[in-house]
This record gives structure tokens, sequence and C-alpha cells, in this order.
């Protein structure tokens, strides 16, 4: 049975995003990423090449398939930086779906400025971008970028690249109460049980990169976190049952031959 996941006006077939950071080579970045199953490849535009022919393109790599680029503002610190740089690519590019991102401890958490990129997320909107906004695990930011034009909402679940995992739950679930747009749990991931966590607590999606890129074997492991999303979607959907605090038979005892 179908089921898209819609951001905007796009439509994906997979759960699954990830990142272009950290490989050791383009080519292993596109062998990852098809492992994965993802459509959709995030690409820190300050720092990687994807607008200029005349160098080594990761767009080149990506044209025979159907992963289409999802630029981000990695390494903006303002909202006019990271307006700028979404303009120039688009120019360059006409890539119009992004990652927004605005930092604002590059030091020690990297953590988003949150005002930042609730005034970027008013302009680019108005601009005609589809956009993902990167943001803390916080339901009030959550809602004010939707109200601001975000088609998405990517809280982390943990600081960017270290792996912890999603650190607070609650915060995910209320997020999800809060917003319409799909959330899309962004940062921390460190293994394939954390992105069927992110899915069974009912995000839309999962975008993971340092987990795939920085694993002993990138390829398994970008595999693995396919299916992990897809066991946690499919958990989501099908219900599970409730906690108690005391045991419950899972033979019925009801018509038990006595002796």
């Amino acid at each position: 049975m179908s089921d898209i996941l819609k951001i905007g006006k796009y439509e994906f077939n997979s759960r699954l995003i990830v990142g272009s950071g950290k490989y050791k080579d383009f080519q292993t970045t596109k062998d990852a990423t098809l492992a994965s199953g993802s459509e959709l490849i995030t690409v820190a535009i300050r720092r990687v090449n994807i607008t200029n022919p005349n160098e080594e393109n990761l767009l080149d790599y990506f044209k025979d398939t159907n992963v289409k680029l999802l630029p981000n503002s990695a390494g903006c610190f303002t909202a006019e930086e990271a307006i700028t740089t979404f303009r120039l690519m688009r120019e360059a590019t006409g890539i119009d779906i992004i990652k927004l991102e605005v930092i604002g401890d590059a030091q020690k958490t990297l953590y988003p400025d949150v005002i930042e990129t609730i005034k970027a997320c008013e302009i680019l909107k108005k601009d005609g971008f589809t956009i993902m906004a990167y943001t803390n695990d916080d339901p009030i930011i959550a809602k004010r970028l939707e109200d601001s034009g975000a088609d998405a909402i990517m809280p982390l679940a943990a600081p960017i690249g270290s792996g912890l995992g999603i650190q607070n739950r609650y915060n995910i679930a209320f997020i999800k109460d809060a917003v319409k747009v799909p959330v899309i749990v962004d940062a921390g991931v460190g293994c394939a049980s954390d992105a069927t966590i992110a899915m069974e607590l009912g995000a839309e999606a999962v975008l993971t990169n340092t987990a795939i890129a920085c694993a002993t074997n990138p390829i398994q492991m970008a595999e693995a976190m396919k299916y992990a999303v897809i066991a946690g979607r499919m958990g989501y959907k099908a219900g599970r049952i409730p906690k108690k605090p005391y045991a419950t038979a899972s033979s019925p005892i009801d018509g038990l031959i006595q002796f």
C-alpha cells in the first residue's frame, strides 16, 4: 500500500532523508544514498560544490537516479546569510526545496538560532521556496515556524553529529500535536534503532547523516536505516499495545482443562 510523504508540492516514497557530509568521496556518498533507498539528500551549499560545473560536482553523481538534492544553509549564522545563500543557489540550479538552518552556537552545541530561522522562513516563503526548517525540540517554536510558512518542521533529536539519539521523546510528541505539517526528526540519530523510535513516535520522516557516513560500513548502515524507518512507520500505523505495570497472560485461562 502506498504511503507517500508529502512536503509542500513534493512527494516521496521513502521516509528516510540522508546527508552528504563526512563521506570519503562523492562515489561513496552515492552508493550509501542508493542503499538507503532515500530520494532526498541534503547538501551544505556553502561547503559542497553543486553550482560550479568546472569542479567535481555532487549533482553529476545523481543525474541518473531519482534522488533529489536538498540544499541546506549550514554555516549561516543570520537570516540574511541564509536568504542570500538560497537565492543565489536557486538562480544557479533551479532547486526550490530547501533545508533552512541558522546556527546560533557554532562552538559547542550547534543549536539553531530560532529567532533568525523564523525571520528567514517568512522571507523565503514569500520567495516561493518549499521550506524544511531545522529547529530545537520546542513545540512553541515549531508552531511559529509553521505559521511563518515552513512546509516541514525538523526538530533535533540531540546535538548534530552526537549520535545520542532522541533525548526528549515527549517533546517530539508535543511537536506532532502542535503542527499539521510533517515532522522530520533531524540531528543526533546514532543507530538504526534511534530511527525506528523516531518513527514509532509518529514522525513522518527521519534525516540522518553522521550515523551512516561515519559508520564502519556506511553502505550497510544506510540499508539498516532504510529498514529501521520502514519498521518504525509500520509499527506506528499498526498501533502499539498500551503499557501496563503488571503481567497479562498471553494465553487465556478461560476453559482451561482442570486436573
